[in-house]
């Protein structure tokens, strides 16, 4: 089997499998630089989807022992009524923050997504102004 002509950072041949009918692997081949750099430009940058949904189930139990706490008739751990009104309008906030978090999460997805779309048709218009060039 083929192997990548590439040479690692440690200064030995690179023992990756070759794409494409190339001499080189993934990681080596020039033209993935652009696209290797800007996939590594986003690593650890994402959160999970499912962070949000975690922060919510946080703010309806914390809104759940705010009205425990506030039907509590005379113990020890009852809240008067002003005090629960601004805990929960505190928590209406957090949920605002948290579906804006949503929101501006899904429009970076949806830019980078049409940033790929534009590179790959750019990359198809050089192809295929290439091949017009040298009359293929």
């Amino acid at each position: 089997m083929a192997k990548c002509s590439g040479i690692t950072r440690a200064g030995t041949a690179c023992k990756g499998i070759p794409t494409d009918g190339s001499q080189w692997c993934y990681v080596h081949h020039p033209d993935h630089a652009q696209e290797r750099r800007r996939h590594g430009a986003r690593g650890g940058k994402r959160g999970g989807r499912g962070r949000p949904v975690a922060e919510l189930a946080a703010l309806r139990s914390e809104n759940a022992e705010i009205r425990r706490r506030l039907l509590l008739e005379g113990g020890g751990n009852a809240l008067a009524p002003n005090v629960a009104a601004v805990a929960v309008q505190s928590l209406n906030a957090d949920a605002r923050l948290v579906v804006a978090a949503l929101k501006a999460r899904e429009q970076e997805e949806l830019v980078e997504r049409l940033e790929e779309l534009e590179t790959l048709v750019q990359q198809q218009e050089e192809r295929q102004e290439g091949g017009r060039r040298w009359g293929a």
